[in-house]
């Protein structure tokens, strides 16, 4: 009877605390690497504090996209967040819903530019003079894709590798403007000491939300259903929208 005792107190037979790893990668503002050596940026604060609400402490992984996606498929990777729903996902990871607002894709451009060429659409351009430019390889949304349909138009859009060349070159003046996520446009040209010369402009490229991905061979969905209650709880008290306002606010 002691024996029997002894191995039910032991720490092996007790509940296993929560551990839940957390994708994150050099992608300002939403996750970056700090001075200090922490990780820190909107989703990292927003995911952390969803985890500790929940009792879990959280593990931090380094992860490229694609590499995460195999992860979280094995179960090596316990959450993903700004994921988007596909067919192909839903065979592994359940997906929190479309609980935080949309991560918008928006026209930036030189302050001289957005009253030369006011539009309401990124399509209403193709008739106009306007120098946009953009990253290889990136697609901004349909709007974007009938917009490079013209060949004329196609043609005189400036394609770099990386999106900083992008600012430098709407400063200049060598284009008119180039298209962002909203948080990390604004991120971004506030860095540069850019603020004051390129502006957001009210053209929404695209706005399709992200969602919360969580493998299924590490999360149950009784875990999931508490995970997506306690997001919309940061979204409603407004405790998200504070750690927008850390990274954003000037």
């Amino acid at each position: 009877m002691l024996t029997f005792a002894l191995l039910a107190l032991s720490p092996a037979n007790a509940a296993e605390p929560c551990q839940k790893s957390l994708r994150w990668n050099d992608d300002p503002p939403y996750s970056m690497l700090l001075a200090d050596g922490s990780v820190r940026g909107i989703s990292i604060d927003t995911h952390t504090t969803v985890l500790e609400r929940l009792g879990c402490k959280t593990v931090l992984r380094k992860l490229p996209w694609a590499r995460a996606l195999r992860e979280l498929e094995t179960g090596r990777l316990d959450i993903l967040h700004g994921a988007f729903r596909r067919p192909e996902r839903e065979v592994y990871a359940h997906f929190s819903g479309q609980i935080l607002p949309p991560a918008r894709n928006l026209l930036f451009a030189h302050s001289d530019a957005i009253a030369r060429w006011p539009a309401n659409r990124l399509t209403d351009l193709a008739s106009t003079p306007f120098r946009l430019g953009a990253q290889i390889d990136v697609q901004y949304g349909p709007d974007y894709q009938l917009l490079m349909r013209d060949a004329d138009y196609a043609e005189r859009v400036a394609m770099v590798n990386r999106r900083k060349s992008l600012w430098y070159m709407v400063a200049k003046g060598r284009i008119d403007g180039a298209i962002a996520d909203e948080h990390t446009g604004a991120w971004e040209i506030q860095q540069l000491g850019l603020a004051d010369v390129i502006k957001a402009t009210h053209i929404v490229v695209s706005d399709e939300a992200a969602e919360v991905a969580l493998s299924k061979a590490s999360n149950d969905v009784a875990f999931v259903a508490s995970y997506a209650a306690t997001l919309q709880d940061l979204v409603n008290d407004g405790t998200y929208q504070q750690i927008v306002e850390r990274y954003l606010t000037p």
